[in-house]
């Protein structure tokens, strides 16, 4: 039975930021995910081993564009990730994913598209889903100073890239820790090696918080502007530095950088770790929308 509305798929992420880029340049916030997936992509492509990697858009009987969606994500079980869209487009984009023959084992994005979409993909496959990881997005607003710490915020040099690496692989395994997977499943899945740290180096993305000798004891990345907006992460302190106020001063000097080239600052957080959720409040960030990973099984 139609439902009026029609799902279009491309591996083309040019061919995608054409169709949709108003849409993302409309909201680049709540966008984010998307559209610096998108630009990434259209610069070097599609991750490696990726099966069958697309870009959706669903538009309704109106003919207007009514959900966007990607499958984009480089680990087993690549689940698509959503952005805002009514039920019913939720719900043909599901029917639509299975129709490719794909078997659709999770879903991240935003609620409650998310849900109805893992729901209705659940339903029709006799199978339940669940929700794994609760996260949320935030904006900075007004930038709140944190007590001050010994060190400075400098950007990560050349021959310290095996450092970042180590310590951006740590923040995957304490990622695989929180969502319940096998310890190692993401850092590895995602293929991120040393060129990758070579590349956000070159790209002026990646900074260690130093101590008082110059020594790093934090590691705060961002990825590069989508649509004016620029996304903070990794944000990662090796457990021996925790609790000395590393994090919060990166990030506030970060925030601060990024407001002086005119960019907004946003950042996800994991509603199952308080401390981070009152950090990030504490410097002035302000939730916008919830997100949501599921399994489905």
């Amino acid at each position: 039975m139609g439902t009026g509305y029609d799902v279009w798929f491309t591996d083309d992420a040019a061919d995608f930021l054409d169709r949709a880029g108003r849409v993302l340049t409309a909201d680049p916030v709540t966008g984010t995910v998307v559209g610096s997936m998108a630009h990434r992509i259209a610069l070097h492509g599609m991750p490696d081993g990726l099966p069958d990697g697309w870009f959706a858009v669903v538009t309704g009987p109106d003919g207007d564009i009514a959900g966007i969606a990607m499958r984009t994500a480089p680990y087993d079980p690549w689940p698509p990730y959503l952005l805002a869209m009514p039920d019913e487009a939720a719900d043909a984009l599901a029917r639509a994913v299975l129709a490719r023959g794909q078997s659709v084992a999770g879903a991240n994005g935003l609620r409650p598209a998310t849900d109805r979409f893992a729901t209705t993909v659940a339903a029709l496959t006799g199978r339940r889903a669940e929700v794994h990881l609760h996260h949320r997005l935030f904006e900075l607003g007004t930038l709140v100073d944190p007590r001050p710490v010994p060190g400075r915020l400098r950007a990560v040099r050349v021959d310290e890239a095996e450092t970042a690496l180590a310590w951006i692989h740590q923040f995957f395994r304490d990622a695989d820790e929180q969502a319940g997977r096998e310890i190692g499943h993401l850092s590895e899945a995602s293929g991120f090696g040393i060129g990758d740290v070579h590349r956000k180096i070159g790209e002026g993305v990646l900074w260690f918080w130093t101590d008082g000798e110059d020594r790093p004891v934090h590691l705060t990345g961002v990825n590069p502007p989508a649509y004016g907006v620029t996304r903070i992460g990794p944000v990662y302190t090796p457990k021996e530095e925790r609790g000395r106020g590393w994090a919060a001063a990166a990030v506030a000097e970060v925030s601060r950088l990024l407001r002086s080239r005119g960019e907004r600052a946003i950042l996800f957080t994991d509603q199952a770790n308080p401390t981070s959720n009152a950090l990030y409040q504490a410097l002035g960030y302000e939730p916008v929308v919830d997100t949501a990973q599921f399994g489905i099984a």
